[in-house]
């Protein structure tokens, strides 16, 4: 596999600073070398712009009465993003995106759905993304980016960021344990398939994993998998900007990602969002972060 590594240093769709270094500190982990260890060929295609907060106003206030914080800009972003992911996937490599907070998956979805082309997306996160600018208690737009991605929400007056190539049929959302209350009503009414923490303690990581793979490639192309780093126990990935206790363990984590490693002739793109290093300790997430990404290329002990 070919592998092209896309650092986005966004961190205008989170209240807490500090993410916009995840890529830098996952570079340090040494996930190159990590992933060239096993075969894969990987080049870097460097860091996107993303213009500094300090010099932009939040201006979150949207015509009908919502919220969205930094909406122009990270929409800017978005749009340099999908050129980056479909350029990268046009020349034949699969981009593993680096956050930055997880607004950036808006971009990259966007990029790895060809024309005519369905695409499936497995989200394993502790949080549903799923706020609209109307439901949303912070305005920040990581909390909202799969919603977006799925056409839910008026953004500065349009749905700014639908993909149509996703259907809400072909999302599953794993590992989740924190909601808020309008974000619980819009994923209950979606066709989005979600499984909780409490759905995996019943069943099993395993099970829930690979249902949710086969809900994502049912009758589609291809598909992107998106990991934010906070679906860990904070014990396990102390470096995040909204850590949530009761999350996966390290050897659950990397037994989900070696489950995606089967799927790997249908893997578009994967990103890694949400490192903090700045709350981090010694880089333990990063490092882990680069794990969890060589395990979902196809890295095996044996």
């Amino acid at each position: 596999m070919d592998i092209r590594i896309l650092g986005v240093p966004m961190d205008l769709g989170a209240d807490r600073r500090g993410v916009d270094m995840g890529p830098s500190a996952i570079r340090y982990g040494d996930l190159a070398t990590q992933l060239e260890e096993f075969g894969a060929a990987c080049t870097d295609g460097g860091d996107l712009a993303v213009p500094r907060p300090e010099e932009r106003d939040p201006d979150s206030s949207q015509p009908d009465g919502g919220r969205a914080k930094f909406h122009r800009e990270t929409k800017e972003v978005c749009e340099d993003i999908t050129t980056a992911v479909r350029s990268t996937v046009a020349d034949g490599e699969t981009p593993l995106v680096l956050g930055g907070d997880h607004s950036i998956a808006i971009g990259t979805v966007a990029g790895a759905a060809g024309p005519d082309e369905s695409l499936g997306v497995v989200w394993f996160d502790a949080h549903g993304d799923f706020n609209t600018p109307r439901t949303t208690p912070s305005g920040n737009i990581h909390g909202m980016a799969l919603a977006a991605i799925l056409g839910k929400g008026s953004f500065g007056g349009e749905a700014w960021a639908h993909t149509p190539a996703v259907s809400e049929s072909n999302v599953a959302l794993v590992g989740l344990r924190d909601l808020d209350d309008g974000e619980q009503r819009l994923v209950r009414e979606s066709d989005v398939t979600a499984y909780t923490m409490s759905d995996i303690d019943a069943r099993g990581l395993p099970a829930v994993v690979s249902e949710a793979l086969d809900i994502a490639t049912d009758g589609t192309d291809a598909i992107h998998v998106s990991l934010d780093l906070d679906w860990l126990d904070p014990s396990e990935a102390p470096g995040v900007g909204t850590p949530v206790r009761g999350g996966v363990s390290y050897r659950e984590a990397h037994s989900a990602m070696e489950a995606v490693a089967r799927y790997r002739d249908q893997l578009r793109s994967f990103e890694l969002v949400e490192v903090n290093p700045i709350l981090d300790d010694h880089n333990r997430t990063a490092e882990l972060a680069c794990e969890l990404a060589a395990s979902a290329f196809g890295k095996r002990v044996l």
